[in-house]
């Protein structure tokens, strides 16, 4: 590629007075672009808990989609499944073999109520046990490049807990490993490759039909919705995923949206239940405070003398080239300027003197314009490919040059070679 760099303006990078997190790991990002906003330790690969259960979420719902299963189905309940959901000391609704479950209603009780034996229940249902159901899971971890993490288990629960039925090939006491970067990673996936998973997660209670003449009352433990804990009520929040083991601690991924900026927070390791929720707090009100998502070059852009190519064969000897859309991203309040762009122009659709070929169509793309940073601080993705850019299109039309105009242009070329010869030559005698 050929890469040309130009700067608007530069102005001294403004920095935002550190807060105080109590959490050993923490990650704010944002959902559209999957830009970091703030990072605490997140390469440090904890115990996640039921924040496992977003990559069987994730599962589910791709099998949904895939037509695996359907929401209506009704789902088996093996003799294990119906013992761990009498385990009251776990997150469960109690299940029965004698009554029927569809496979919507247990996923509510695995979004809403973080329910363990019903997460296995559908686990055992798409790929017929728990132990492939866990192959699933790590596989879709590398597919999502999610690098820092290993599932032993469907529910975030320790192995130790599933009465003697850990998958096979982990051991007994292990528990689900990820980083806040790679928790965050998946919950981006989850949130974006499949939003209705929003639809369940905000749901604050719901009532469970555990048999004939059984209700539960499924009350969310993500107590930031509205109309659950006041004192932890959060304006925009709407998902997403909490977890608790004694290796844990208090775990929590967030999401919330206010005017059109959604936010995904991750915090691993707090003291208490109601710690996972004011630090949340903190961290979203650090990112809807100072940053703002905003258009930063409009559509049909080009760097100023950067905006003609040379045509070679053409009818014309050059074209105007400009960006297909418009550039946008999360900037720090007070940083608008302290943006570049970068035109990277395809070396494949150019010659070796680095002109364009006629004939060629309007809107042949020609290369990339991307957004460069320039404050001090790098700015960071929680994938490298995630900077914004558009394609770089020819505004025109070019058609090929007639054998006329060619053999003008060659003979022009020619005697100008030789005027120049001589004229070199003459400047020799003086």
């Amino acid at each position: 590629m050929f890469i040309v760099v130009l700067t608007f303006v530069i102005q001294p990078t403004k920095t935002n007075a550190a807060f105080d997190l109590q959490a050993e790991s923490a990650i704010l990002v944002d959902a559209n672009t999957g830009k970091i906003l703030y990072q605490k330790n997140i390469d440090a690969i904890l115990p996640t808990a039921s924040m496992t259960k977003m990559m069987s979420e994730y599962l589910i719902l791709e099998a949904i989609n895939n037509g695996t299963i359907s929401w209506d189905q009704e789902v088996p309940i093996s003799d294990y499944v119906r013992n761990l959901s009498l385990f009251t000391a776990l997150s469960n609704v109690p299940l029965r073999q004698d009554f029927s479950y569809t496979v919507k209603e247990l996923y509510e009780s695995v979004a809403i109520y973080s329910a363990n034996a019903s997460t296995i229940a559908l686990a055992e249902l798409i790929s017929g046990s728990e132990t492939e159901f866990v192959r699933m899971m790590n596989e879709k971890g590398a597919e999502l490049g999610l690098e820092d993490y290993e599932f032993v288990n469907s529910t975030g629960l320790n192995n130790s807990d599933l009465l003697g039925n850990h998958p096979d090939g982990t051991s007994e006491n292990a528990e689900n490993m990820m980083s806040a970067r790679a928790t965050a990673k998946l919950a981006f996936h989850l949130i974006n490759d499949y939003p209705e998973v929003l639809d369940t997660a905000s749901i604050p209670t719901l009532t469970f039909q555990a048999g004939p003449d059984e209700q539960i009352e499924m009350r969310n433990w993500n107590w930031m919705l509205s109309g659950i804990e006041a004192q932890h009520n959060y304006d925009g929040v709407d998902g997403l995923k909490t977890g608790y083991t004694s290796a844990a601690g208090n775990a929590f991924t967030g999401t919330a949206e206010r005017n059109g900026m959604r936010l995904i927070s991750v915090v691993m390791r707090t003291g208490t239940r109601d710690d996972r929720f004011n630090e949340t707090a903190k961290l979203l009100d650090h990112g809807f405070n100072n940053f703002t998502h905003m258009q930063v070059i409009d559509s049909g852009y080009a760097p100023e003398g950067l905006d003609i190519l040379p045509v070679a064969a053409g009818k014309e000897r050059e074209v105007t080239i400009s960006s297909v859309d418009a550039l946008s991203t999360v900037v720090r309040n007070g940083e608008e300027e302290m943006y570049a762009t970068e035109l990277l122009l395809d070396k494949s659709v150019l010659n070796e003197e680095a002109e364009i070929v006629a004939p060629f169509e309007a809107g042949m793309e020609v290369g990339t314009l991307s957004l460069v940073y320039t404050g001090e601080e790098d700015e960071e993705f929680l994938y490298s490919s995630q900077r914004a850019e558009v394609p770089v299109v020819t505004d025109t039309a070019v058609e090929k040059a007639g054998w006329f105009s060619m053999t003008t242009r060659s003979i022009g070329g020619f005697f100008s070679g030789i005027w120049n010869g001589v004229a070199d030559t003459v400047k020799g005698w003086f």
